[in-house]
Parts: C-alpha cells; structure tokens; sequence
C-alpha cells in the first residue's frame, strides 16, 4: 500500500522546519537573569564558577531555599557568607528577621540589588529605590573609595543606566561608604550589623558574565568580594529561580524552554486538533429529532362535542354534561348528588361559597333536565351558562 503522498509532504515539512528552528543560530539574549547556570552574558556562571577561588573554598553552596527555611532548618558552619545578586532582593518579614539575626551572630551577608525591600532597608538604615529615569547615565563611571582599589579611570557599565544609588537614612549608626558614582552617589555601602555585616550594593550588572569577563572591568568583581571573609559561602538563587530546581521541572517546561521543541510540541498538538475536528465531522452520525407526544385528550374531547352538536344530539350531550358536572361536585365537595333537593342545596352553597339563589338556580335546572323527556338546544344552552356560571363564582369565591 502507497502512503499518502500528501501526508509525506507535511511529515517531511515538519522535521525540516523543526530542524531548521534547532540548528539556525540563536539570538543573543540580553535579559538579565543572575542565575548561576545561565551563560548569556547577564547571567552569573562566570561569577558562581570564581567565586570558591575568591572565598579559599573548595566550593560554594548554592541554595534554592528562602532565606528563613535556610537559616533555621540547615546545619550551617559556625560562620560563613550568604551572597544574593538579582534584580530585586525582596524579603519577606520572616526572611529578613532571620536574615539579621544570621549577620548578628558574626556572619556576613553580601546583597547585590536594584532594589530591597521595605523591611530590611529600614532596619539597615539605608534606602534603595527605582529613580527618575531622567537621570539615566550609562556613562557614569563607579570607583571604590579605599585607595587600594582604586581603579584609574573607574569602571564604566553601559548596560546600566546609572540612575540608582543608595542613600543612608542613619548617617551616624556606623554605616561605611565603600564605592561611588562620578556624582559622588553611594553605590556600595559596608553595615555594621550585631558582631557581623551587611555589604549592600547597588549595581548586580557588574557581577554578570559580561563584566566579569571583561578586561575592563574583570578586576572589579574580586574587588567588591575582597571585603568578605575567607568562609564557607551560601550563594543564593530563591530569589532569581524560585525553590524548585531543575530535577524538579516537568517535561513540558522543558520542552516549552527549548524553541525547537516547543515548535514541534504546537504544531502537533494543532494537527491532532484539526484531525479530530474534520474526522469527526465526517464520521458523526446525525441525531435525529424525537418530539415529546403530545396530550390529544383535550381535542378528542372538543371533535366529539362538536359531532354532537352537529347532529343536533342536543338531549345527549346535556345528560353527559350533567353527568360530569355531578362527579365533580361529589369528588371536589364530597356531597352525595343522587338526591338534588333542600339539603343538597344548602350544603353545597356552604361549601363552594356560591350565592344561594344562583345554586338554586342550577339545581332546578339540573332536576328538570333529568325528568324531562328530550332536551332543545336552548335548554342546552341554558344549562351550559348556568354551570359556568356556577364554577366562576366558586372559583372567584375560593382566590378571595
């Protein structure tokens, strides 16, 4: 049996494509991530992977932890560093209190944001905030303050726009300036915090792949972890990466990560839609529609009465009326009609509410209907009125 022939076109179509998004080279990507397994050139893997040499360890301890879970549940060395590079250093109330008593008990924690949070910032006395975008500068060139680290020149970040800088709420609380702009602006502050020290800074661009590889800059990474202790060092990714860790992805993230793949993940899925779509519709059998049956009591009863009349059997359908209107006197009051006297009478008025006169009315009219020998037309018509007069009183009687 031949495949079809437009089948093996689309087939061939799809992994060409898919090899093509695969294969074709890829764009740079220069969105700032600080994650310690990104090579892009803000990613921070040049850093992580320098980083034991800088501390005199072996290796450095990466966390997906918040920083509460990590500072009460792990076994931690009697002193070490917590480092965090990201975008903003947002901890919560429990995270910072655990963080400050961390840096209280003689450990030191070196913080790399644009922005911090509320909570901490207050405790430190500092503050750190987006500025106004009119005094964006990528030109504005940073230097360390301690002669020692001076760089001539200074170091110049030009994917940075140079509008942030720290500000010291608590000039007198201890509070060490260590690097500034060319506006004199803070940009690196050392905290005295207990027995231990916060280093706060405030450009994490300088700590990416990009400027730690770069000649020009390269120096000025070692220099900003020269004030850091030779320790055990915990370097933090909670804040860029969340709590869960690769091993912990599902394969459809995976596949949505990667472009190639999620190419061809979509248009599966859109061919597998179209399919069923278009095989069903051809294969679907048409419902056919079944009606309710319909109550035909009512017209049977409306064709006989009006055969009756047309044949002018006008005796007849006055003895059956008479006879369905006094079942339903005994079945809806309960009253014995097999004698339509006094009694009769006075009973029923009391119980349907009728008027005694009208009642009267009907019972003579029912009594001489049943003695008579033939019943006219207008006797039937006058009977009729007199019952439907009869049940819209009981019925008037009865809604009020």
């Amino acid at each position: 049996m031949r495949p079809n022939k437009y089948i093996v076109i689309l087939l061939a179509t799809v992994v060409a494509f898919v090899l093509f998004e695969y294969y074709k080279p890829k764009p740079i990507d220069w969105n700032p991530t600080y994650q310690n397994d990104d090579k892009i050139p803000f990613g921070a893997q040049a850093t992580f992977e320098l980083l034991p040499s800088l501390m005199r360890q072996s290796s450095v301890q990466s966390t997906r932890l918040p920083p509460y879970n990590l500072l009460t549940e792990s076994q931690l060395p009697a002193r070490s560093n917590y480092i965090a590079i990201c975008q903003t250093f947002d901890a919560g109330t429990l995270d910072t209190r655990e963080l400050l008593r961390y840096v209280a008990k003689g450990n030191t924690a070196f913080l790399s944001a644009y922005e911090f949070s509320d909570t901490l910032s207050r405790a430190l006395g500092f503050k750190a905030d987006l500025k106004n975008p009119l005094k964006a500068d990528s030109t504005l060139r940073s230097n360390f303050v301690l002669p020692a680290l001076v760089r001539k020149g200074g170091y110049t970040f030009k994917h940075d726009d140079g509008r942030n800088f720290l500000i010291v709420k608590k000039p007198k609380s201890g509070i060490t300036v260590l690097a500034r702009n060319a506006r004199n602006e803070a940009v690196f502050l050392k905290v005295p915090h207990g027995r231990g020290t916060f280093y706060i800074h405030n450009l994490p661009l300088a700590f990416t792949n990009y400027y730690a590889l770069q000649p020009a800059s390269s120096d000025y990474m070692a220099k900003a972890f020269s004030f850091l202790p030779a320790q055990p060092t915990i370097w933090d990714e909670y804040q860029k990466q969340g709590r869960f860790g690769e091993n912990e992805q599902s394969l459809l993230r995976y596949i949505k990560q990667q472009p190639a793949l999620n190419w061809a993940y979509l248009i599966g899925l859109w061919g597998l839609i179209l399919y069923v779509f278009f095989a069903g519709k051809r294969t679907q059998r048409i419902i056919p529609v079944v009606e309710l049956p319909k109550n035909r009591s009512l017209e049977f009863a409306q064709t006989v009465g009006r055969m009756y009349f047309q044949q002018a059997n006008h005796d007849n359908v006055a003895r059956k009326k008479i006879q369905y209107f006094l079942a339903d006197i005994r079945e809806r009051y309960l009253l014995n009609t097999q004698a339509l006297d006094a009694d009769f009478t006075e009973t029923l008025t009391r119980k349907s509410g009728v008027p005694l006169d009208q009642v009267q009315t009907l019972v003579r009219m029912l009594g001489q209907a049943q003695q008579a020998v033939s019943i006219t037309e207008f006797d039937l018509l006058r009977l009729n009125a007199a019952i439907e007069q009869f049940y819209a009183a009981a019925h008037t009687k009865l809604t009020t």
